[in-house]
């Protein structure tokens, strides 16, 4: 069965992802550029042996994270033997190749090209939201343009609760339409011309709220929605309140981007001393929710297990991915676990918990989250949590709001670390967030409860990043899956609808590699940045068997796991939304999806 799921993973990723790997190159080939002579990987485009060499050649359009198509037009070399210029992005190495990047041609026609994308673009970079980390600003202040800016109406679609899109701003690049459809298999974002003339908001349609789109928008068209001055206002006007931060062990990997630092090269004293600094009371550290998401994920596989099913269980850890099953497959709904995610878990442990031990309304307490996705912002939202999470910042938005503060990290003290009660204090090791980290985790947990015994390594099988393996528990062969990258996700989830794979346990993530390359986190044209990111975080262990904290939490406030109270705090439902639908389908509190509670209704028209 598993050979037959890697057979269909590669037609998968053959006729609908392409862009996600490419074959490394057999040889290397020898080019002149600039007169300088040197070595490559055959079949890379000119582009990529420029960047490899450190030549600077300017582009747009082209990003590490999907095929290049030359829109822009702004990547241009003279090759000997072409009449005219090429594309460097589409145009791959000869042996033999004599490239020039730069000339009184290739600068003018540059120049022109940029003029002609600015007559169109409006001028408001003092206040945009990616103002100073613009690429168009950079190449505009580097080519000396200056073209006085056209008088724009603004066309803002500030329906989402996740992002923010501008279309006065776009430059016609087509990077979110292609990341939308080639990578994230939505293709949201390739009807956005026909959603802009009909008026159609973005809310109405199919979107996860990802925030691929705006991670690899190279102007501010399309960016996250802002709770920075949310949280501003909220930290000047504290008066009683206590303000609380919890924030995601992802975000203190990749925040040092924001810096233009190496993955990592922030630590985590220095990052809870920069929340302190800047007027937060208590910072705690969302590892904590992870660990108490793995426990009561393993106590729902364990009953499922147990019972014979209903089978496959799907983690529901990703908010992206919830958002995908409810918009886009909402029959397996009852095959949602209702664990809630990470920063759902966190917040309302801290508005009921933590608030108990203060002897405080939670109403008293401001909760704001940091994570590295962008959906985070939609999940808070939902009706049935929106009491919880009172504002969400993204990495970017987190090392905006430094800037703001105007913290020097280097000048930031080494904090001792994290704030009770709710951290990992007293724990044998830690747990790594990556997908299969957590899956992992609780397949490990399951399996130490039904059968008293330690599970050893789980060897996964690993292509494209998708990792499946097979643990025998007891009598039963447990088939277990982790896929990233919402094409993929699409298409296992539909295979596995219509038979032709089997998992009994799926870990779905919409963004690839995870939450490490979520919507949310640093923006990055380095075509590495991912594997430096794992590599940072790859040092942690996977699973803390015991861990004083938690064990306390559940002893003197939630019982066991999957208990009533915890079944209250720690779980939830999903509904359809599925566009044209008459009547909603519920995911609901029960392990088979079978719990009384009832939830609004998605009242949105039907925009497709």
């Amino acid at each position: 069965m598993l050979s037959s799921s890697f057979q269909l993973f590669d037609r998968i990723i053959r006729s609908k992802a392409a862009c996600f790997s490419r074959p490394l190159a057999s040889a290397l080939v020898g080019i002149t550029i600039n007169g300088r002579g040197c070595l490559v990987e055959k079949g890379v485009s000119i582009l990529e042996a420029c960047e490899q060499e450190g030549v600077y050649v300017p582009h747009l359009c082209a990003h590490p994270a999907i095929e290049p198509v030359g829109i822009c037009e702004l990547c241009l070399v003279s090759v000997k033997g072409k009449d005219e210029l090429v594309t460097s992005c589409t145009t791959k190495v000869e042996n033999g190749m004599i490239i020039e990047t730069q000339s009184k041609a290739i600068d003018r026609q540059i120049k022109e090209n940029l003029r002609i994308l600015r007559s169109k673009h409006p001028n408001e970079c003092a206040t945009c939201h990616v103002n100073g980390r613009c690429e168009f600003q950079d190449l505009l202040y580097r080519y000396d343009i200056r073209e006085p800016a056209p008088e724009r109406h603004a066309n803002i679609d500030m329906s989402s609760p996740s992002l923010v899109r501008n279309m006065d701003k776009c430059i016609k690049c087509r990077r979110c339409v292609r990341i939308c459809q080639e990578v994230q298999g939505m293709n949201i974002m390739g009807k956005a011309k026909k959603l802009s003339k009909k008026k159609i908001p973005l809310d109405s349609t199919e979107c996860i709220n990802c925030g691929q789109c705006a991670t690899v928008c190279p102007v501010g068209a399309i960016v996250e929605k802002s709770h920075i001055h949310g949280v501003i206002h909220a930290l000047r006007n504290k008066k009683d309140r206590i303000l609380v931060a919890h924030i995601s062990p992802i975000v203190k990997v990749a925040v040092s981007e924001e810096f233009d630092l190496p993955p990592g090269s922030i630590s985590t004293g220095r990052v809870v001393s920069m929340l302190r600094m800047m007027g937060f009371d208590k910072v705690f550290d969302a590892n904590f929710g992870a660990r108490i998401a793995v426990l009561e994920q393993a106590h729902q596989l364990v009953e499922r297990i147990r019972n014979g099913g209903p089978f496959p269980l799907f983690t529901s850890w990703c908010s992206a991915w919830v958002n995908m099953a409810e918009k886009v497959f909402p029959e397996i709904i009852p095959q949602l676990s209702t664990c809630r995610s990470l920063q759902s878990i966190m917040s309302s442990l801290i508005k009921t918990y933590y608030a108990q031990k203060l002897n405080r309304p939670k109403s008293d307490i401001v909760v704001v989250s940091i994570a590295p996705c962008t959906a985070k912002k939609d999940e808070a939202q939902r009706p049935q949590l929106r009491d919880d999470t009172d504002f969400v910042l993204t990495t970017r938005e987190f090392g905006k709001l430094v800037r703001i503060a105007n913290l020097e990290y280097a000048s930031c003290k080494e904090e001792s670390g994290f704030d009770p009660p709710l951290g990992l204090h007293h724990c044998e090791t830690d747990v790594d967030l990556c997908s299969v980290g957590t899956l992992e985790a609780s397949i490990r947990i399951a399996y130490e409860v039904i059968t008293g015994k330690k599970l050893s390594r789980i060897e996964f099988r690993e292509k494209h990043g998708m990792r499946d393996g097979i643990v025998d528990v007891g009598s039963m062969r447990l088939r277990i899956a982790s896929v990233s990258g919402g094409a993929v996700v699409r298409q296992i989830v539909q295979a596995m609808i219509e038979g032709e794979v089997e998992y009994h346990v799926v870990d779905p993530m919409t963004c690839r590699d995870g939450c490490f390359g979520g919507g949310g986190e640093p923006k990055s044209l380095d075509r590495n940045i991912m594997s430096k990111r794992l590599a940072h975080a790859s040092s942690q262990q996977l699973l803390a068997n015991k861990c004083e904290s938690v064990d306390l939490l559940y002893r003197e406030f939630l019982g066991e796991p999957g208990g009533k109270k915890a079944k209250e705090l720690l779980h939830t439902f999903f509904e359809s939304r599925k566009k044209g639908k008459q009547e909603n389908k519920k995911g609901k509190e029960g392990e088979k999806g079978k719990g009384k509670k009832k939830g609004k209704k998605d009242e949105t028209n039907d925009a497709m």
